[in-house]
């Protein structure tokens, strides 16, 4: 595979951000971290798996950063019970929650407008991302889809859960996440 250097620098880069940066001041910072650690691998994969239409890239950008904010959402008090907070600082301050709530596993209202918010922009992502997905390259982009129709999920569970996700880790069960797969894998 012809896999462009620079996609295989900027993960380096990601992963020295997470060595370096336990929070993010505003969307904008934590958007660069996601597209390192989550849309550049997307961008990879279009690559090894292929496609036809240039849109396809920006189907596996935006992809990535669905996938890195849903994976943000789950892991929430678990990042918190290591002093990380991936939820931009300025976002907190909006809605009323201080990084000690966080770090303290305080739940409450506005915590949870605050996640209800988190959850609709990953969703966002995630519409933006099929939307750029031409017809001729999703066979190719199957796998993507798959993991696609999981993460959604996980964040349908955040939701039902009522974002309670600082005590403890919403997951699937392995036999959900198979016939997701399967489901996903024949719908595409």
């Amino acid at each position: 595979f012809n896999l462009p250097q620079e996609h295989l620098l900027e993960i380096i880069d990601g992963m020295e951000m997470d060595l370096d940066q336990p929070r993010y001041p505003d969307f904008k910072s934590l958007q660069l971290y996601c597209y390192r650690v989550a849309s550049v691998v997307g961008l990879l994969s279009a690559e090894i798996f292929g496609y036809r239409d240039r849109q396809t890239l920006k189907y596996a950008h935006d992809l990535g950063i669905a996938f890195q904010l849903t994976n943000i959402i789950r892991d929430v008090g678990e990042d918190a019970r290591r002093n990380r907070i991936y939820l931009p600082m300025d976002e907190l301050q909006r809605f009323g929650v201080t990084a000690a709530d966080i770090l303290n596993a305080n739940e409450s209202d506005n915590f949870h407008k605050l996640m209800v918010f988190q959850i609709e922009r990953a969703r966002r992502y995630y519409r933006q991302a099929f939307d750029h997905l031409p017809a001729v390259d999703r066979t190719a982009q199957r796998a993507g889809l798959v993991m696609a129709a999981i993460y959604q999920a996980v964040l349908d569970e955040v939701e039902r859960s009522g974002c309670h996700v600082l005590q403890e880790r919403v997951s699937l069960t392995p036999t959900y996440k198979l016939w997701l797969a399967v489901k996903a894998w024949l719908k595409n």
